[in-house]
């Protein structure tokens, strides 16, 4: 643990955080497509043989992906998943939903964020526009209630959906803990306030003082159970401003030869870091 963390309990290595989750947690995981995804957090819980793990996020692709290849996940309410960058569709996932090995709610990115906002807001559902017509209503059992105002409008309504964990990948946090995203955050933020507990993987410690830009912070310290320090824990995805998307990791990763599971975890910056030994 490094010196001048003001909370020394609150951060933890990789493995101390990963062991966090239990068998059969719900997790949202932060970040888009191959963009600032907590992609070590998830080879952790495949080296840890983590089981029955359910995923929550709006975009997801490596990273869920991955799971299901490893037999890790066998949940999932996702939106559009896709590896991005050219690679085109996640084939371990669509082979795991194909074979009935992980089951899926499917969602838009707008009716899983709608569910996400009533977890946060502390209600039981949440409106959300623009599913009239959609096979999802049907597929998902989802209810439409007449506006009680009385404008002869109906709008479909999504429950609530609580993560065990948010488990998110910042490009920063200050000796407090409290989280700063450089860029965009997607949907990390509504993650952060629906779930039970949140999990934090950060490049660095800033020495910078969060409090003289309080409206940086993306997540507060008081609501982060516990955070890792990970340099390069976002590849082979990209992490701005510090690197981009690996692309030939991301490549090799795809590979269907016998043994490349094995050889990208076996790659990953953690798992050659002292931090990760």
């Amino acid at each position: 643990m490094g010196s001048g963390f003001a909370d020394k309990n609150k951060r933890v290595s990789l493995g101390e955080l990963v062991a966090l989750v239990p068998d059969g947690a719900s997790l949202a995981l932060g970040g888009s497509f191959l963009h600032r995804g907590p992609f070590a957090f998830v080879r952790e819980l495949i080296r840890q043989g983590k089981r029955r793990i359910e995923v929550i996020k709006q975009s997801p692709g490596y990273d869920l992906d991955i799971l299901c290849r490893a037999g890790t996940a066998t949940r999932a309410r996702c939106g559009i998943v896709a590896m991005e960058g050219n690679f085109g569709l996640a084939p371990s996932y669509r082979r795991a939903v194909e074979e009935g090995t992980l089951v899926l709610e499917e969602h838009a990115c707008a009716s899983l964020t709608a569910g996400l906002r009533a977890a946060a807001f502390g209600v039981p559902f949440m409106p959300c526009g623009g599913l009239h017509g959609s096979e999802l209503t049907r597929v998902n059992n989802w209810k439409c209630l007449e506006d009680p105002y009385g404008s002869g409008k109906s709008t479909w309504v999504i429950p609530a959906i609580t993560p065990d964990f948010a488990v998110i990948h910042a490009s920063s946090v200050d000796r407090l803990g409290n989280v700063r995203i450089a860029g965009t955050y997607h949907w990390d933020r509504i993650m952060s306030r629906a779930a039970k507990s949140v999990l934090v993987v950060a490049e660095q410690v800033s020495d910078e003082d969060f409090s003289l830009q309080p409206e940086l912070t993306v997540i507060p310290y008081f609501m982060v159970q516990a955070l890792a320090v990970v340099p390069s824990g976002a590849w082979p995805g990209s992490c701005w401003p510090h690197y981009g998307v690996d692309y030939p990791a991301v490549e090799a990763y795809l590979s269907s030869e016998t043994g490349a599971l094995d050889t990208h975890l076996a790659r990953a910056p953690e798992a050659r870091s002292e931090q990760h030994a």
